[in-house]
């Protein structure tokens, strides 16, 4: 099952929506923190109670912290802190896609339950490809380097400066916790997909439907809906470019 993340609960899985029953059949929690697309980061006390609820109802918590690397403010938490000395039930996964920018590399780690691991490990050896040897000499120097994390961090920070100057209260701008995404609210500008059109058409600037990254809730409502995602990851100029269209081919289509 899907579970709606919006404002309302701070663009994280609601916990308290979950049932007694569907906890006591539930195999895998899957979390991301930072989340993509809206960059909303989980508390240490919301990590603590996935542990709790893990723990209580026997499942498996695969925390998806690829982006923990890329954030403007405080560095957001780990589920591993919450996962006690054994990290029972808890997997976290990492990626040098994003701290590194380094997607084509596909090269990553996880870490966590030991006995989950040995199994996850007996299956990426029959259903994965291996990585080739070379790009693992390059994973080891990128993950033994923090100068171009920070170096990236910096220039994130800035191009979100430029958002906060550009955007401003438009469109229901937030900066966001972590993450290189901005989620911004079009339902005012003829809904996701017609603002997507239009940025496109009129602007040249492609962005991302936001309906087209979640999933129909069972009364029919999409949380993704009125919703478009945009990527921070050209350079600041283009960047500044990009969101200064936005908002002149947003606020053209409602004639102001």
């Amino acid at each position: 099952m899907f579970l709606p993340t919006t404002r309302d609960n701070g663009f994280l899985p609601d916990l308290d929506s979950l049932s007694t029953e569907t906890l006591e059949r539930t195999v895998a929690f899957y979390l991301a923190s930072p989340a993509n697309p809206q960059g909303s980061v989980a508390s240490r006390a919301y990590f603590d109670r996935v542990k709790q609820l893990a723990d209580r109802h026997g499942f498996m918590v695969l925390s998806d912290e690829c982006y923990s690397e890329i954030y403007t403010q405080d560095a957001p938490g780990s589920m591993l802190a919450s996962a006690g000395d054994d990290f029972a039930n808890v997997a976290a996964f990492q990626s040098l896609s994003k701290r590194s920018n380094l997607p084509g590399m596909r090269v990553g780690f996880v870490a966590g339950d030991r006995n989950f691991l040995a199994r996850f490990h007996e299956l990426r050896n029959v259903a994965a490809p291996q990585v080739p040897v070379p790009l693992q000499h390059v994973a080891v120097a990128a993950y033994s380097d923090e100068t171009h994390v920070d170096e990236n961090r910096r220039l994130y920070r800035i191009k979100f400066d430029l958002a906060d100057q550009i955007l401003g209260n438009r469109f229901g701008y937030r900066r966001p916790a972590g993450g290189f995404c901005i989620w911004l609210d079009v339902s005012a500008h003829g809904g996701d997909e017609a603002a997507t059109v239009k940025l496109f058409r009129n602007g040249g600037v492609r962005v991302v439907p936001g309906s087209y990254l979640a999933r129909p809730q069972a009364d029919g409502s999409n949380p993704g809906a009125g919703y478009i995602r945009v990527a921070m990851v050209q350079d600041s100029e283009t960047t500044a470019e990009a969101l200064h269209r936005m908002v002149e081919v947003l606020n053209e289509a409602r004639g102001e």
